[in-house]
């Protein structure tokens, strides 16, 4: 058993379907007071901050797992839009090009700690405007990295992948089930 320290539907659909059993509860972070340009460092002081707070609330009885999503495309890291206008900028940024998505995963128990980065880069064909339009309007860009998921709206546009799909879906369980296994 273990604490997945996010409130993300999605990394707890990953540890369901890999069979990890967990409690999900989340801390809050304020992601927004880190001032990190590189994604490798914004997405690993994240993990490491939440980690922090959530041992702190939390202890190490259970323990923890916490792990932190970046977008980049074009040197620029690509957050949670805010608003409708600034999903529509972020999405345009990502069509037709390279995008690298981070995931830092942190594990630590009382014996064991694990982190790991990872990055999954994607090349998506120019998306089309009709279709940006009508996922927009929809608003399930809303608190996604990047303004949307590789297993939702960008899926379709996908033209080549080099990395893990589970990195690109915000928590690298490949990398990190052997260690779960270690820590029985």
């Amino acid at each position: 058993m273990i604490i997945l320290a996010s409130s993300s539907p999605t990394r707890a659909k990953i540890l369901e379907e890999s069979g990890v059993k967990f409690i999900q509860k989340s801390c809050n972070f304020d992601e927004d007071s880190l001032k990190y340009k590189k994604p490798e460092h914004f997405v690993y002081h994240a993990a490491v901050g939440k980690m922090k707070i959530c041992e702190e609330k939390f202890s190490l009885e259970i323990p923890l797992l916490t792990a932190d999503t970046v977008v980049e495309s074009g040197g620029k890291i690509l957050r949670k839009a805010k608003n409708r206008e600034e999903a529509k900028e972020i999405l345009l940024s990502q069509s037709g090009k390279s995008v690298s998505i981070l995931t830092c995963t942190f594990y630590k128990s009382k014996k064991l700690s694990f982190l790991d980065l990872s990055v999954t880069e994607y090349f998506f064909s120019p998306f089309d405007m009709e279709d940006l339009e009508s996922y927009l309007s929809s608003n399930e860009w809303e608190g996604k990295a990047g303004a949307c998921m590789v297993e939702g709206f960008c899926k379709k546009y996908i033209k080549s992948v080099k990395g893990l799909e589970s990195c690109a879906r915000g928590l690298t369980i490949e990398k990190l089930l052997p260690f779960l296994d270690k820590d029985v």
